[in-house]
């Protein structure tokens, strides 16, 4: 099979796992920064608004869910509406709707390769198969992360930049205007675009410098970037201001997102809650989880180019003059290296460090890779290795929360017929935050009830079951209780009763990881499953 082949095949398997859909369920705020907060917004659902909508310095801008989540949610609506679909709004299309969106956009990063792999001197379709079989691109590209559309404004700024067309001949730098909406655009959605943005902004600085006799012209281009970022600027906070205002959220008063986001972002004790990682995370575990050998070839090549500049630079007093070929030379391996090395080093610099932070850097690792065929001595490694990664991140982690939302769905709306409908409490314990617009509820049901345990210790878990099992209050309730399978043995010693119970499978929990001798039992896939228990009701004594 031809590598034109190949990628046309992986380029189909990115799509059609995305409407199966992907089961894995990677981190929360792949819902409850843009899906979870349109649902409720132009659905009408019962949702859980985060902290970064809620809050008197809201953090996220809202352009981008309403242009992603809000409209995809927006054209089922419309679609029900006019009974074209009379059942669009379900479980299903709430998922995969915005998800279907996002992997049309991630073709953006084959787009960008197509363009960008003669000027680095890469192979083209080597280039695309390497980038569409990554499970960077299957996984983390086709879910509703901001740092899904970083990535994607990060390779539009790398394309825009890009000093020469497609046919290697040298392009004339018109793009100005472009160059700052994106820069800006990229700086509202997460202000570490920045960090992304330097290197492809300072090589684009360095070369209107070079090709322009006339500093009037310079200064023309650098103008028209500034006057476009500025204008940028304003209509994303005239968005946001209407928005926070108008929802009642905040009094009237101007919204600057980004500076938020960074006034809380700097300070350490706010980035501890949610995690401190040591500064070298980055270097040492996420860019070898996200790329593996990749990340390596990367890091080897860099050392050696380091030690060789340094070298020069003791030999050759004067090369400062020469500095801006540094860029260029040797087949444009320094430039790559820095497009990916600047970026992580400013990123290390935070506490807080999570895998999905760096998935921008996998265009210009690519690129780097398929120069020189670097690369294809580790081809089957590189296989066995996304192989890995997708069916980790694309199946088995937090893999049984999605599914079982489907199914909870579907129970919950099977008596909405009824003249009485019953009452429901959905409790979950040791999972991820559970969506709750995948429930499709409406705001103004109220016989729907869901909590979120999160990881509450075990007397704190039992206290609360045990108190649901006794409330008399409600002779028509419906108690079910999700937990994973690793802590299935410690729910028993509750002192309760349950009715039936249900495993979904899999999913992984890497929080309460499987024990590995029940790994290797009989019994093993109740470790590796999702448990929806129903509640048994203790009788009311005379």
């Amino acid at each position: 099979m031809g590598a034109k082949e190949l990628w046309a095949l992986l380029a189909a398997l990115r799509a059609g796992w995305c409407l199966l859909p992907q089961a894995g369920y990677l981190h929360p705020d792949e819902f409850f920064q843009s899906p979870e907060v349109m649902a409720g917004d132009i659905l009408n659902l019962q949702v859980y608004y985060p902290w970064e909508f809620l809050s008197s310095s809201p953090c996220r801008t809202v352009v981008f869910p309403l242009m992603t989540s809000g409209i995809t949610y927006w054209v089922i609506k419309s679609l029900q509406q006019l009974d074209i679909c009379s059942s669009c709004i379900n479980s299903y299309t709430l998922l995969v709707s915005p998800r279907l969106l996002f992997t049309v956009f991630s073709f953006i990063l084959d787009y960008s390769v197509y363009r960008l792999a003669p000027s680095w001197e890469a192979d083209r379709w080597k280039a695309l198969v390497l980038l569409a079989g990554s499970y960077v691109t299957l996984v983390f590209y086709t879910r509703t992360f901001t740092n899904t559309l970083e990535g994607l404004l990060f390779a539009l700024l790398m394309v825009l930049v890009s000093s020469r067309k497609p046919d290697s001949s040298l392009a004339e730098p018109t793009s100005s205007p472009l160059i700052g909406i994106v820069t800006t655009a990229g700086f509202f959605n997460r202000p570490t675009f920045l960090a992304f943005a330097l290197m492809p902004l300072l090589y684009w600085a360095g070369f209107i410098v070079d090709s322009q006799r006339s500093i009037k012209t310079v200064i023309n281009h650098f103008l028209k970037l500034v006057l476009c970022a500025c204008f940028t600027a304003i209509v994303f906070i005239t968005a946001d201001t209407f928005y926070f205002t108008s929802v009642g959220r905040l009094n009237e008063k101007i919204i600057v997102t980004p500076f938020n986001f960074l006034s809380y972002n700097l300070n350490p004790h706010n980035l501890a809650l949610h995690g401190s990682h040591p500064r070298v995370t980055h270097f040492t575990v996420n860019g070898m989880m996200l790329f593996g050998i990749l990340h390596v070839l990367a890091i080897g090549a860099g050392c050696k180019m380091l030690k060789q500049y340094i070298c020069q630079l003791i030999r050759v007093k004067s090369y400062y003059h020469g500095s801006p070929g540094l860029l260029v030379h040797s087949k444009g391996k320094p430039t790559l290296l820095l497009f990916y090395f600047v970026p992580l080093a400013f990123l290390s610099l935070f506490s807080h460090q999570e895998p999905r932070f760096l998935i921008p850097l996998i265009l210009p690792l690519v690129l780097f890779s398929t120069s020189q065929n670097r690369a294809m001595k580790w081809k089957y490694v590189i296989v066995i290795f996304n192989m890995l990664g997708a069916l980790l991140f694309g199946c088995l982690h937090q893999g049984g929360l999605i599914p079982c939302l489907f199914r909870l769905e579907q129970l919950v709306h099977s008596s909405e017929s009824s003249n009485h409908p019953r009452h429901y409490t959905l409790l979950f314990a040791h999972t991820y935050m559970p969506p709750r617009s995948l429930l499709n509820i409406k705001k103004r049901d109220t016989h729907i009830e869901v909590i979120d345990m999160a990881g509450s210790e075990e007397e704190t878990l039992c206290q609360t079951v045990e108190q649901r099992a006794n409330d008399f209050t409600c002779n028509d309730c419906q108690i079910f209780v999700v937990i994973p399978g690793t802590i299935r043995a410690t729910i028993t010693k509750c002192g309760v009763s349950f009715l039936n119970e249900t495993l979904i499978f899999p999913h992984l929990s890497m929080e309460d990881p499987p024990h590995i001798p029940f790994l290797l039992s009989r019994n093993w896939r109740s470790q590796l499953g999702l448990y929806i228990l129903q509640l048994g009701r203790n009788q009311q004594s005379l």
